[in-house]
């Protein structure tokens, strides 16, 4: 008997012990009372259980009745939840959003965008990976996410499209205990060898053989940026940074900027770029989001970024 119970009646139910009358159940319902009168009595035969005492003029929930309303409202709930689900899916929604971002994008920024998508899209899970260079691209290539934020790595293969989001401020630092923070500026280049250079390695196979912003013969590789930001505070080292990663060191006198002669050799401002590919573009959550970090990178303060 239970198994027959329908949504229907549990609208009913609701719609009674909210109202405080068969009657003004039906008004909110568009029914005649004695439908709902006659739907709740088959509810109650049901469930074996009396939902309400009729003894007295209106009816009253009974303690049975207030025990089942919570329950009532989740069933309720969930179909509502269920149907708009399903309404979002046909309308082309997203089932699942897969993001990569590079390890460079301020992650402030990123859960910013991120807090408004979850308003937005409740009911959409996101899954997010943090890679450097390729690690990056790679899992867009291989249809694993729909979209990537990349930043680290200058090529971007033909498959995809790309839509810049802004310019992120580049600095070389070290331990102000490192030999090169007493160096007379600018460093030249030909100083720089004679010491270890700390640089992101790339966990995929889409950069090899290629180098970005290596001076150093005596490099080392690290795959985490968070591993070579404590080497940089160590003195293991000097490298490059993102300026928001290292701002408060360097205010505090952790890390000292370096000065190199002749600069980077692509410039210290590195693109941010969102890419997807060009067979598969974003749906309605990926679109979303990739305008919303627009915005959210629009309103960082210049000295972080610059458009």
């Amino acid at each position: 008997m239970l198994d027959s119970v329908s949504l229907d009646q549990l609208r009913t139910f609701l719609a009674a012990a909210e109202a405080g009358s068969f009657s003004a159940a039906g008004r909110r319902l568009g029914r005649a009372q004695s439908v709902v009168s006659q739907t709740l009595g088959a509810l109650e035969r049901q469930l074996g259980v009396q939902l309400f005492d009729r003894s007295a003029r209106y009816p009253m929930l009974t303690e049975a009745g207030t025990a089942l309303v919570p329950e009532a409202r989740a069933v309720a709930g969930r179909m509502d939840a269920f149907k708009a689900r399903a309404r979002d899916l046909a309308g082309g929604l997203e089932p699942e959003l897969s993001v990569a971002i590079d390890v460079m994008v301020p992650i402030q920024v990123f859960t910013h965008a991120v807090r408004d998508f979850q308003a937005i899209f409740p009911n959409t899970p996101l899954r997010v990976h943090v890679e450097a260079l390729g690690a990056v691209i790679q899992p867009v290539l291989d249809r694993r996410c729909a979209v990537a934020v990349v930043g680290t790595l200058p090529l971007v293969p033909p498959e995809l499209a790309q839509e810049r989001l802004r310019s992120l401020r580049m600095v070389m630092v070290a331990s102000p205990d490192h030999p090169l923070a007493g160096h007379a500026a600018p460093i030249p280049k030909a100083d720089l060898v004679e010491h270890v250079q700390l640089v992101l390695t790339d966990r995929s196979a889409l950069s090899r053989g290629r180098e970005f912003g290596v001076f150093s013969p005596r490099a080392w590789y690290i795959a985490d940026l968070g591993a070579k930001h404590a080497f940089l505070l160590a003195g293991l080292g000097w490298g490059g940074m993102p300026y928001p990663m290292v701002e408060a060191d360097l205010a505090a006198g952790r890390l000292v900027e370096l000065e190199i002669e002749d600069g980077w050799p692509e410039g210290n401002l590195l693109p941010l770029l969102a890419v997807h590919r060009k067979d598969t573009p974003p749906g309605p959550a990926g679109r979303w989001l990739i305008e919303r970090l627009r915005d959210t990178f629009a309103q960082c303060p210049t000295h972080l970024a610059s458009a």
